[in-house]
């Protein structure tokens, strides 16, 4: 019995965009830039060790989160680490003005990939529902990256982790699209570059999974005790292997 795909959930980075340099750099220049603007709000931190204290809270909430699948966010870890050397109360709108700061940077090193926008147009006019759910610790970053390369226009619900408060593959941002678009898992289809988190999160609820590797280490590619139901190199394949699975 063959099923009737409705709507594609997509991931975000590597997905639909795609790094332009390595990270490395890019997160250190992303740590100076949140320090030096605390630095700028009167925040009397260290400038020489709070990025490197910084990069190591970063680490800690990155390693516990995969492990209990919640995301707590940037903003509340960056609040708890401040409050831990005595800056209680700073202002909200001082928070969000560092991270943003930091974002700017690291927002600057992604790229819309070639057949990104020719690949959404061609969905959208075969009338299938768009969404997209992502794993990232800030949700303003999210909805800046997509307004910034212009895809809002071409879903219908955009959840990060964030916002959603669970992380890929915990069921939650899936079930809150699902709910949203008011389909059932088997008419929806996951398209992503994570096997444990897209593919394993869509096998999870029965979403059809289709796994993107085109940015995907070689060696990885060789690991699949996770799987897709189908892989693609490029989106777009995707018209034609959702008219073949419907």
């Amino acid at each position: 019995m063959k099923t009737t795909i409705r709507a594609v959930f997509f991931d975000l980075g590597k997905t639909l965009l795609y790094p332009i340099n390595s990270w490395q750099s890019v997160l250190a220049r992303s740590t100076k830039a949140l320090t030096d603007s605390l630095v700028s709000h009167d925040i009397d931190i260290n400038l020489k060790t709070f990025p490197y204290e910084f990069i190591d809270r970063l680490n800690n909430y990155y390693a516990d989160r995969e492990e209990t699948m919640r995301e707590t966010t940037t903003l509340k870890m960056l609040r708890d680490l401040l409050a831990e050397k005595g800056f209680r109360d700073i202002p909200p709108h001082i928070l969000r003005s560092t991270l943003d700061a930091k974002y700017a940077i690291t927002q600057s090193n992604w790229a819309l990939e070639a057949d990104t926008i020719s690949t959404l147009e061609a969905l959208k006019n075969i009338d299938y529902k768009l969404a997209i759910i992502s794993n990232a610790a800030d949700d303003p970053d999210v909805q800046t990256l997509v307004d910034t390369h212009n895809l809002r226009q071409y879903f219908s619900f955009i959840r990060s982790s964030a916002a959603s408060g669970y992380r890929k593959p915990h069921p939650h941002m899936f079930e809150e699209a699902l709910s949203f678009l008011n389909l059932s898992s088997e008419q929806c289809a996951m398209v992503g570059d994570t096997l444990n988190a897209d593919i394993k999160g869509a096998n999870k609820l029965g979403i059809y999974s289709i796994w993107i590797n085109r940015h995907v280490n070689k060696d990885t590619k060789t690991l699949i005790d996770i799987r897709p139901k189908s892989v693609v190199q490029t989106l777009g394949e995707l018209p034609n292997l959702l008219r073949e699975i419907s």
